[in-house]
């Protein structure tokens, strides 16, 4: 098939596509290179020469980003996640995606009907381990597919095409940690997966997509940018739109087309499929060493309490929390002085909880701490999101406590360490921000149907001497 100076015509016409002269010595320096010094399996020539392309055939260059990705690749299993990987039964249900035939050059046609999804939902549900997950299978089955297509047409098909249906998009996609978590998998395929796609059709794109655009085309590849088609309204439709790279009788029928697309249609997720942390942390191989949202277990007497160290004023303190058991009331504290987590000894037969307290029995309130914001009384299965633009520096504390005194007599705690007192559970994210990277951040932008995205921006540029509060249910 190939010689050590030289590949085969026909080999590269049939599998590679058309290469210079340049193009296909760089490819077979970089093959004798891996089989010199890599003692495992190698990657099949297409592969290497997807990082060709990416680097625009500088050898060294693609021989960096190469390594990485099979050290990420071996470090983390990947090549055996199609045999491994089951998807939750939530997944499978809520997210809008799937395969559905192959595009007008034999492309695989992968369809996301991204603006049915509630990612909010999925990410509190599944956790990002288990969405990059899906991710990474994805992608991995693309490849298999542009192997089985390459053999059907006779023709090489190294690339697959994505279209992404936005019909349904608004304001509450563009949720902070839901955008962070998309932006963290966009870096992952773009480092692992380099010229994989071979065209991006958006439909049905509303009025909010350049907010979104605006936020993720930053962390996509130059190259990858490029196969980008957006179509707003019904312009997909007729001459010009997706009859152009999808054969009529396979659109979709949810486009206007007659073919039944199994895709699911996604829908709003049950908040009682949220993880729990012990849940998600069963994964015996994580991709991400920390997660985007924590969980604590909140007893009368053992409040759970975060410090967020403030340097300079008119900083913003966000939060997005959901009280998954329980009722809780959350309140932010400040002080000039910094407070010692309080260890608590719990038996071994007891399981650790993430569970801290910060402000000691000594502190006076109004003397070693002071109450920034009124005290919200949060039931259960409610979701909470707000901020907090600071007047001083120092220490702020978040609180969660149960309903309830403040301070609890001895045996309360007692009780509470020894699992008989009923525990309420919270799952929250924090972040803190410039005074000047809030107006119109990511997190300015929550749910349409919040006071938040409503009156940020009012309350950013009236606030930046005084201390302000957003909080949405």
């Amino acid at each position: 098939m190939s010689r050590p100076d030289k590949l085969d015509a026909d080999y590269i016409e049939r599998y590679l596509g058309r290469l210079t002269p340049m193009q296909e010595s760089c490819l077979i320096q970089l093959r004798g290179w891996l089989q010199e010094t890599h003692k495992v399996k190698i990657p099949k020539d297409e592969h290497i020469l997807r990082f060709l392309r990416a680097r625009d055939f500088h050898i060294e260059k693609a021989k960096e980003m190469l390594c990485q990705s099979l050290t990420w690749r071996k470090q983390f299993q990947v090549d055996y996640i199609l045999e491994t990987w089951k998807p939750p039964s939530g997944l499978e249900e809520y997210y809008a995606g799937g395969w559905h035939h192959h595009d007008r050059e034999g492309r695989p046609l992968y369809v996301l009907r991204l603006g049915q999804m509630d990612t909010k939902g999925l990410v509190k549900a599944l956790g990002e381990e288990a969405l990059l997950r899906q991710v990474l299978s994805i992608n991995e089955e693309g490849q298999k597919r542009c192997e089985e297509n390459t053999k059907i047409f006779g023709r090489p098909i190294t690339s697959w095409t994505c279209l992404v249906d936005l019909e349904g998009l608004n304001m509450r996609h563009l949720w902070r940690p839901g955008v962070k978590a998309l932006l963290r998998i966009i870096e992952v395929v773009e480092a692992n997966y380099p010229e994989t796609l071979g065209r991006l059709l958006i439909v049905r794109a509303p009025r909010v997509f350049p907010v979104l655009w605006t936020l993720v085309s930053p962390f996509i590849n130059e190259n990858t940018r490029q196969k980008f088609l957006v179509y707003s309204g019904n312009n997909y439709q007729g001459s010009g739109g997706l009859i152009d790279y999808i054969d009529k009788e396979i659109i979709p029928d949810f486009l206007g087309g007659d073919c039944l697309c199994q895709v699911p249609e996604g829908g709003q997720v049950p908040k009682s499929y949220y993880l729990t942390e012990e849940l998600e942390n069963l994964d015996h191989i994580r991709l991400w060493a920390e997660t985007i949202y924590q969980s604590a277990q909140v007893s009368k007497g053992a409040p759970h309490e975060i410090m967020i160290e403030i340097v300079e004023s008119s900083s913003v303190i966000t939060w997005d929390f959901d009280i998954l058991k329980g009722d809780m009331v959350f309140n932010i504290f400040h002080s000039k002085r910094t407070p010692q987590a309080v260890k608590r000894e719990v038996s071994s037969s007891v399981p650790a909880v993430n569970n801290e307290q910060l402000i000691d029995r000594s502190w006076v309130l109004g003397v070693d701490y002071s109450i920034v914001e009124s005290p919200l009384t949060c039931r259960e299965g409610e979701s909470i999101q707000g901020s907090h633009i600071t007047r001083w520096p120092g220490i702020y504390i978040l609180q969660w406590r149960a309903c309830g005194p403040t301070h609890a007599r001895v045996d309360e705690v007692l009780s509470s360490l020894q699992g008989s007192a009923p525990k309420c559970k919270v799952m929250y994210y924090t972040e803190v921000l410039a005074s000047h990277d809030f107006r119109g951040s990511m997190t300015s932008l929550e749910s349409c149907h919040s006071r938040f995205s409503q009156i940020s921006v009012t309350t950013t540029s009236s606030s930046q001497s005084q201390d302000g509060s957003l909080i949405s249910r």
